[in-house]
């Protein structure tokens, strides 16, 4: 890539060298004429670089001068950024005109000595490019203008695309696949099948075809899938495979032999399915080490392999492989059509995907024919050519792209990326090119991520790997992932940019580097302190240094040398409780990540000197007791996440009104301790959060123990663009502020007590409302002040978007509405009054938990959960009794109320005896999920199960006087989990766990009573083919 790099860092170096900042730097040093000297230089070579560029295609020569070229003017770049840095501190000195030049004077960095020491490396760096200008003479490059670059953003963007619904020219080999799975009968127990192929014919996608069949499904206990990828590391395989089993990483400081003790319990006697994604060892010491520990699965285990390699292939199998060919002329036409022409499209190869996709952006005959005779005869369809083929994509991307995309090449494979975060490095780095002051640089990185992924939706995103090997080719030495001494000693001098292994940076050879990077793995590393004197010694042109989950206590003073960095995260080092003050001298500083430090107690005094600050994330931050005096100032931020108020005024921190001009801040921001706040009607005006529209989210949290009568939430009136809105224990008087009803741009709301609340406004008409959760409003009577409607037309309006909704321990909540309709004094009294019932339209979820709400709005639409704790039955009974076709806004057919209903959580309900509760799981037909717990009046054996054919989980908890399972459990043939809880008089599972024979896990705790004899034990295996786990805990 260095021909990419090489143009823009010479059109940027010319775009600093013009402006009027390095003018007056020129005339502050002294140096106006060699500055000109260096931008005249640049431009020379900049004029020729697009010839450059095409000739290193075929000439090796000019593609060794050009990584020359690239080399002196990051050398260059680097040098203009410190006089930029130098420039900005002069600026930021306090005092007058003679005391600045005093100060300066006798500072380390004397103004003279400076200006002659800088002079001195402009000289140096014209001399390196003169010479590399004269060689340039010798390949006869010519002068082109390079075209105009038009963002991908401001052409027509492909759909987005799924491969769930079909496998394009591939049944074929879906169909052998799964004879060899499911019928080939083999003497071993554990058969090994390879799939093959090279990049990008889809092996990945075809195992995932099998693997997620029903028949595939069906036929195994145990299905695990693990991505190997380039290091195969046995213990890591076997955590991997520990992980899929049980959805939980080890503990990572297990020795190998008890991962393997674990992993032999887990798989033994099972007939399982193992997928090994994309396996490049070709040892086979080290593939029978593993194989070794997988050999005790039952009769009919398999292993599928999926491998590039016919080598691999062999070591790991003695059947003849999988080979997985390319498509046929008419499925890949078929497949070229659907993505060139904007169709949808169900599955890919990545070589119709590249081409077709390239072609998607040329619009005209004669460019569709340039591609055809210049483009597609460099293409050749095998192993060794593929990347040529992905290369059409990359090398069509403008300059700025080309970037973004080679970055990412820093990501080990597989690794989840933070969509976020990544465009915070490429700021970081300079790769994003504002044009329109009006724009974010996160807006416009934003726009540069979906350009390269050509989606929409989505925070985080992974990199197929013949994606990042494409990465990984086009940042050539650039780039470098650092993961073992080899790799550490092999890096070059000339790299620039790695990810590693903290106790591997003194290993490094780097002096230049602008990225260190390390992608923790939720284990916390041992970080010695003479780590950081070598980073800060040898790294000091660092842009960006990721050093979070690491594990270290403080942070040196000598940081500030560090003057060139922009991003910096320390997150999640729990033992940081101080930061340097020196920190604040690091002035070109975007970004300053201290999430989750939880013992942080303060941030630096003199914050304000960062004045470049963009993002300051410090949630999870539990101990810091307050912000520091003139935050305010940087009026540059983005992101604040939290704002601690100081709760005494000990600490001298910051009040609210400096959060006054902070009006750019985006996403979320919480402030804490605002019942400590004096004078407050004064200082939540000051806080002006009715000028912050950008934010998403705000949390309002008091903490006090006083009432707080005298802090009105009316003075903190938010923007009306808030998406979301939280309150935390606000103990002032039980009126809601008015400017609730300006919010309807709501999407979620979270009230939590304590509070005096007893009623709220009605949130019933806001049209986006999808989440409502109110937490220990001891005090409140009612959710809405208002009556229930009474017309068929307004219920339309009614939560018309509502999904999730939540109430918690609300004890005095007797009636969703203050103004009653209708007399629900009577508990038994469940008469459903046809269309002037009000009922939520469209609410998949809801949970009500100590709150004896006995008149509410029905909910008949339900579609995910309903958990119901120590709350009247009468609201489901009604339900119950409905007909869904009035409120359903989905389909016109008429269904039963709550028969799409997945998981029923119900416990301690007043009024519910056997035969309600019967009655109601007759109708849950779609119920894949039920626990039951605390009721006396419930005999579970005098009910009808067979309706349940669906559920996969049953709870059942707190029933002493059940003897024994009931016998109509029986009829749950596709129950995987059954859990009992503190049944203190259970005896005996059988003969109903017999006739179980989906069943995964079994748990019994506190059955004191339960006995299992040694034959019950192996009549329960004999009849359970999917038995997993068999657990009794008594306490």
């Amino acid at each position: 890539m260095a021909e990419a790099i090489a143009s823009d860092i010479a059109a940027e170096l010319v775009i600093k060298l013009s402006s009027r900042a390095f003018s007056q730097i020129g005339l502050w040093w002294n140096l106006k004429d060699d500055l000109n000297d260096l931008k005249r230089t640049v431009s020379t070579i900049k004029a020729v670089l697009l010839d450059a560029e095409e000739k290193s295609v075929t000439n090796n020569l000019v593609k060794v001068w050009l990584e020359e070229l690239k080399d002196v003017l990051y050398d260059a770049d680097d040098l203009l950024d410190d006089f930029s840095t130098e420039a900005l501190r002069n600026d930021l000195m306090g005092g007058n005109k003679l005391m600045k030049e005093v100060r300066l004077f006798f500072s380390s960095s004397n103004h003279f000595a400076y200006g002659l020491k800088m002079g001195l490396k402009i000289k140096a760096i014209k001399a390196r490019l003169a010479s590399i200008g004269s060689e340039a003479n010798t390949f006869g490059f010519t002068v082109r203008d390079r075209p105009v670059e038009t963002s991908f953003m401001t052409k027509k963007r492909q759909k987005t695309h799924s491969f769930k619904d079909k496998i394009i020219g591939r049944e074929d080999d879906k169909a052998a696949l799964l004879k060899l799975v499911l019928e080939f009968e083999s003497e071993e127990n554990v058969y090994i099948i390879p799939i093959v192929g090279f990049g990008g014919l889809g092996k990945t996608a075809l195992a995932q075809f099998v693997y997620n069949d029903k028949m595939v499904y069906d036929y195994f206990e145990l299905r695990m899938w693990v991505c190997v990828s380039d290091v195969f590391d046995v213990k890591i395989i076997v955590e991997n495979i520990i992980k899929s089993i049980t959805g939980q990483a080890p503990d990572q400081n297990l020795e190998m032999d008890q991962l393997q003790k674990q992993l032999r319990d887990k798989i033994s006697g099972k007939k399982y399915l193992l997928v090994l994604d994309d396996i490049w060892n070709e040892e086979r010491e080290e593939w029978v080490s593993l194989k070794e520990l997988l050999v005790g699965g039952a009769k009919g285990s398999r292993i599928i392999v999926t491998t590039r390699s016919f080598k691999v292939a062999k070591v790991t199998s003695k059947c003849q492989p999988h080979v997985l060919k390319g498509l046929s002329d008419d499925d890949a036409w078929s497949l070229f059509k659907e993505i060139a022409f904007e169709q949808r499209y169900a599955d890919l190869t990545n070589s119709a995907f590249a081409i077709a996709s390239t072609l998607s952006y040329k619009e005209t005959e004669k460019e569709w024919s340039s591609f055809k005779d210049n483009e597609l005869v460099t293409i050749s369809q095998n192993d060794g050519k593929i990347l040529s083929t992905l290369k059409l994509s990359y090398d069509n991307l403008p300059s700025h792209l080309k970037h973004c995309f080679a970055y990412c090449r820093l990501y080990p494979k597989d690794h989840q990326i933070h969509v976020k975060t990544l465009i915070q490095f490429w700021i970081a780095q300079g790769f994003i090119k504002q044009l329109n002051p009006s724009q974010s640089f996160q807006e416009i990185g934003f726009g540069y991520f979906k350009d390269l992924v050509e989606r929409r939706e989505g925070l985080t995103c992974k990199m197929h790997d013949l994606m990042h090997d494409l990465a990984e080719s086009v940042a050539g030495t650039d780039s470098s992932i650092v993961d073992s001494n080899k790799i550490a000693s092999k890096a070059g001098e000339k790299c620039r940019h790695v990810s590693i292994n903290p106790s591997l940076i003194h290993l490094l050879k780097e002096k230049k580097l602008r990225t260190l990077l390390h992608f923790s793995h939720c284990t916390p590393q041992n970080f010695r302190n003479e780590i950081w004197d070598l980073i800060i010694a040898n790294c000091k042109y660092l842009r960006v240094l990721k050093l979070d989950l690491v594990n270290f206590k403080t942070v040196p003073h000598s940081i500030y040398k560090l003057k060139h960095l922009r991003y910096l995260d320390l997150s999640s080092n729990f033992s940081l409780k101080i930061l340097p003050q020196s920190i604040c001298k690091i002035q070109n500083l975007l970004a300053l990540k201290l999430d989750c430090c939880s013992r942080l107690q303060e941030l630096p005094k003199k914050i304000e000197k960062l004045v470049n600050l963009t993002h300051l994330a410090c949630r999870g931050c539990s101990d810091l007791t307050h912000m520091p005096r003139e935050i305010g100032k940087l009026s540059s931020l983005e992101t604040l996440s939290m704002f601690v108020v100081d709760k005494d005024g000990s600490h001298g921190g910051a009040d609210l009104s400096e959060l006054s001009g902070l009006n750019n801040l985006r996403e979320d921001l919480t402030i804490k301790n605002l019942g400590f706040v004096q004078n407050a009607k004064e200082k939540f005006k000051a806080a002006n959060l009715k000028e912050k529209q950008r934010l998403r989210l705000l949390v309002l949290e008091w903490n006090g123990d006083n009432d707080d009568d005298d802090k009105s939430l009316e003075d903190l009136q938010p923007h009306p663009n808030l998406k979301e809105l939280c309150i935390r224990g606000w103990r002032g008087d039980a009126k809601f502020p008015s400017w609730i009803s300006l919010l309807t741009n709501l999407v979620d709301i979270s009230i939590y007590g304590p509070s005096k609340f007893k009623h709220l406004p009605s949130f019933a008409q806001f049209p986006f409302l999808q989440q409502l959760k109110i937490f220990d409003l001891t005090e409140l009577e009612c959710m809405d002040d208002n009556g229930p409607k009474g017309s068929q037309g307004e219920s339309e309006s009614f939560f018309p978007s509502l999904k999730y909704l939540r109430l918690h321990n609300c004890p005095n909540m007797k009636s969703w509405w203050r103004k009653r309709s209708i007399d629900d004094s009577n508990e038994d009294d469940t008469t459903v009054m046809g269309t002037s019932t009000m009922a939520f339209p469209c609410l998949s979820s809801l949970i009500i938990q100590n709150c004896p709400l006995t008149l509410m709005p029905l909910y008949p639409s339900l579609d995910e959960d309903l958990l119901l704790a120590n709350t009247s039955s009468r609201p489901l009974k009604q339900t119950i009794k409905m007909n869904i076709t009035s409120i359903s806004r989905s389909t016109s057919t008429p269904s039963l109320p709550l028969s799409k209903l997945k998981g029923f959580h119900v416990a301690k309900i007043e009024g519910l005896d056997t035969h309600m509760l019967d009655e109601s799981l007759q109708l849950f037909t779609g119920l894949k999920k039920l626990r039951i717990k605390d009721f006396k009046e419930v005999d579970l054996e005098g009910m009808q199960w067979e309706a349940l054919k669906n559920l996969s989980y049953l709870e059942i908890a707190n029933f002493p006087q059940m003897v024994s399972l009931p016998l109509g459990l029986q009829h749950l043939v596709q129950l995987k989990r059954l859990k009992i809880i503190n049944c203190s008089g259970l005896r005996s599972l059988f003969p109903v766990l017999q006739h179980l024979t989906f069943l995964e896990e079994f748990e019994a705790m506190d059955c004191k009573e339960l006995k299992l004899s040694a034959a019950e034990i192996q009549i329960f295996q004999d009849h359970t083919r999917s038995w997993r786990i068999l657990r009794r805990v008594n306490s």
